[in-house]
């Protein structure tokens, strides 16, 4: 079982941010515990949301508990999702260095949540800017999808060898990148790995419609120690029990994508030399 501190938005309805991590992470028996960014009613995409951001200060507060009681430097894993503002990133890039100064090596699991194709970014340029700047220098693993893998490295991610040379220039930073939708083709996307070995490509079909939320379980999976095929085993299945309703049925499924086996990966070439991340 491993411990696991996530960072990111909180919901009263449907399965995003923590609302969908935490569920599923507790599902496979492990312990999770939330700092919610966000209070919201429900993901934004739906016809009306109400909701605020968690002043930083009052979050920070919620930390120093933690520590006092003892439980802070527990964990195994520290995940950081949805931020909605510049204060709430550099708040987990202190949390994150907290946790080190202490002697605790806790697995950082950066989930770059800033955007997605057709739309591009859901939050400031500045917020994403401050991710990329801070947080991606601290992450063991980065699991962006294609659109953020393309902002966070300031190139093309059109095919699945620009997707390949993109995640080698984060990858120079120093995380693992785990980057989610790859282009692969009109049918086919899945999961590129890369900066643990050889670079492998994780095959699955497109499917519609997914509810929301798919990327913040497969992040929290990652951040319990799930090598990513059986991450992306759990989470197929749990797609394909969830087409078509209007949220992941994580619960009513849960007998289904908990016993769902991995999923094999091909081994791709490696690509000539890329430049490193450009500095900022």
């Amino acid at each position: 079982m491993a411990r696991i501190l996530i960072l990111s938005s909180w919901v009263a309805a449907g399965h995003v941010g923590l609302c969908a991590a935490a569920p599923a992470l507790q599902a496979l028996g492990h312990s999770v515990s939330q700092l919610p960014m966000t209070l919201l009613s429900n993901h934004p995409g739906w016809f009306r949301t109400a909701g605020r951001a968690v002043p930083p200060d009052d979050i920070a507060a919620m930390i120093d508990a933690l520590d006092a009681n003892g439980w802070l430097h527990r964990h195994d894993a520290l995940l950081t999702g949805y931020l909605p503002t510049e204060e709430h990133v550099l708040l987990a890039a202190r949390l994150i260095d907290r946790l080190r100064a202490c002697g605790t090596a806790p697995r950082i699991v950066v989930d770059p949540v800033l955007g997605d194709a057709p739309d591009g970014l859901y939050l400031p340029e500045t917020v994403a800017d401050a991710v990329r700047r801070t947080l991606l220098p601290r992450a063991d693993i980065l699991t962006p999808n294609a659109f953020e893998l393309g902002w966070l490295s300031r190139r093309p991610v059109a095919t699945l060898a620009q997707a390949q040379a993109a995640a080698a220039a984060l990858a120079s930073v120093g995380p693992q990148i785990l980057v989610t939708s790859p282009p692969v083709d009109a049918h086919t996307t899945g999961l590129l790995a890369f900066g643990d070995g050889a670079p492998r490509l994780f095959r699955t079909a497109r499917r519609a419609p997914v509810p929301h939320g798919t990327g913040d379980v497969f992040a929290g999976f990652v951040a319990a120690g799930l090598p990513p095929g059986t991450a992306l085993g759990h989470l197929q299945t749990l797609i394909g029990a969830s087409l078509g309703a209007a949220h992941l049925r994580i619960a009513e499924a849960a007998a289904l994508w908990t016993a769902a086996p991995p999923l094999p990966a091909d081994i791709l070439p490696t690509t000539c030399e890329t430049p490193p991340l450009e500095e900022t």
